[in-house]
């Protein structure tokens, strides 16, 4: 069993990000993000030498650390959950973030770079492209235990400078129990890989098929008022809202850091966009709320 010395002097401004995550899901542009924020960061730490880091880093007064943590340290990655647990026992706020993105965004951009993926030596086909999907899902299989305490960010369809806004917002957030992450997308471009709750509001009247609206957004005030005249959209937001109220107690016990409550329509720009405006304005009052919508994000 592994043996850790306390740390001692700890305070509730210490506090260290875990950027993990699949390989080639942007895990450096999170870690430069984080070094713009006024982290110190560390990339590809051996989890044993985590507590080591820590300690010296609080020494030099260095309060708030990120470290990058991936599948090139296979081997240790057992420790690495442990440790987390352990760390947050001695009030350590440790927040750990993993990147994920598709199958395919992740080989195209592998395809791109021509960078070899950390474990396609341990890929058994012989095809290339074929290698690299089984070194994908092996990376998958070896990480899922982590990602599974992690707030997980979807990176397929994110532009850098996006994630870098969003890694920006998800550690900017105050304090809480629990911070509501609501994120409008689109089902054309697929489900987001980081929703723990996905709403499908397709049902809704849609303004795309009024002329004056189609080029407007959720966000535009004629877009919710006409939304807001239709009964099946309020209904759709007091349902929602009531699970949420319902459920948020229990999450906040079973100790989870986030929530992404996703909510989707066609084309993530009306109906998804409004009512995660909706939700995350009635509920800011009771949770720290974030917003994000995917598809508009991407246009700015």
């Amino acid at each position: 069993m592994t043996q850790w010395t306390a740390l001692d002097g700890v305070s509730s401004r210490d506090e260290v990000i875990l950027i993990t995550g699949i390989s080639g899901s942007g895990k450096s542009v999170a870690l430069h993000a984080l070094e713009d924020a006024g982290f110190f960061c560390v990339d590809n730490l051996p989890p044993e030498l985590l507590r080591d880091f820590i300690r010296l880093e609080h020494g030099r007064q260095s309060h708030r650390v990120a470290v990058a943590v991936d599948v090139r340290t296979a081997s240790s990655l057992p420790v690495l959950l442990p440790l987390i647990r352990q760390l947050r026992d001695e009030g350590l706020h440790v927040r750990p973030l993993f990147l994920d993105a598709s199958t395919d965004a992740l080989v195209r951009r592998f395809s791109e770079s021509r960078r070899p993926h950390p474990l396609s030596t341990r890929a058994a086909a012989p095809d290339t492209a074929r290698a690299l999907v089984e070194a994908i899902e092996l990376e998958r299989e070896l990480l899922a235990d982590l990602r599974n305490v992690s707030t997980v960010i979807d990176t397929s369809q994110l532009r850098p400078a996006l994630l870098r806004s969003w890694i920006r917002s998800l550690v900017g957030a105050r304090e809480a129990p629990l911070t509501l992450v609501f994120q409008s997308f689109a089902f054309k471009y697929g489900v987001p890989l980081d929703s723990d709750f996905v709403f499908d509001v397709r049902v809704l009247p849609n303004p795309y098929y009024i002329r004056e609206l189609r080029p407007l957004t959720g966000r535009d005030a004629s877009v919710a008022s006409y939304l807001e005249q239709q009964p099946e959209v309020a209904a759709m937001l007091e349902q929602i809202e009531g699970f949420l109220l319902r459920w948020l107690p229990a999450f906040e016990e079973d100790q989870r850091s986030y929530l992404t409550v996703a909510i989707g329509c066609t084309g993530g720009q009306h109906r998804s966009v409004y009512l995660v405006e909706t939700l995350a304005r009635r509920l800011a009052g009771r949770q720290v709320t974030l917003v994000r919508h995917r598809e508009l994000d991407a246009r700015d």
